[in-house]
């Protein structure tokens, strides 16, 4: 295991980072440290070097925040390799293949750990966060950016629906020291985002 991924850490968890592909995308490896247990968030690209990642940590399953194309091409590789990839419905179509079909608050468990989807239409129409019970981690994919939420202007995607997800799935419900971690780019958190909410509906982007 190379210590040169590890992102972030705390007791029982740990976070590693890669950013790969012609987009620079963020993909995390959620790891239990009490089991060795790890999932992989968005197979984006560089599939050998993902490989190797998922090797090393530990990685059991994948599962990609959306279908666009930035964050699913390495899928078919990881899971010629064995590796069960999950998805929702909404998005399923937009990848070269797939196992598992994720619904809304449903929890998937990584060793001793608890992710909870969280379903958040607007940047694609099967959008999905992963939040980890209880530690601070959310895993945004490109719903939530610094500044403020993912492209809408896509196909599928609808920019009042990604307002709502974020204002109503992720602001409210979630502390504000919550740790957003986005599909490109750097870490945020729900505080530092959420007084800027008007911001964006008075922009329109």
């Amino acid at each position: 295991m190379s210590d040169t991924t590890l992102h972030l850490a705390d007791a029982g968890w740990e976070v590693h980072k890669v950013v790969v592909g012609p987009v620079d995308n963020n993909v995390f490896v959620l790891r239990c440290t009490a089991t060795g247990d790890a999932l992989l968030i968005d197979a984006a690209n560089e599939h050998g070097r993902l490989l190797d990642l998922a090797r090393s940590l530990g990685v059991r399953r994948i599962v990609e925040t959306h279908g666009h194309w930035d964050h699913v091409q390495a899928v078919t590789e990881l899971r010629d390799a064995g590796y069960s990839v999950g998805v929702t419905r909404a998005d399923a179509d937009m990848l070269p293949s797939y196992d598992e079909v994720l619904g809304d608050d449903e929890v998937l468990e990584v060793g001793r750990l608890r992710v909870r989807t969280v379903a958040t239409p607007g940047h694609t129409p099967g959008s999905m966060c992963f939040l980890v019970e209880d530690t601070p981690l959310l895993f945004s994919g490109d719903t939530l950016f610094p500044g403020g939420p993912g492209a809408t202007h896509f196909e599928g995607g609808d920019f009042p629906t990604i307002l709502a997800s974020i204002e109503e799935r992720l602001f409210v419900p979630l502390a504000a020291d919550t740790l957003v971690l986005p599909g490109h780019g750097e870490d945020t958190t729900i505080g530092a985002e959420s007084p800027h909410l008007q911001d964006w509906v008075d922009r329109g982007w």
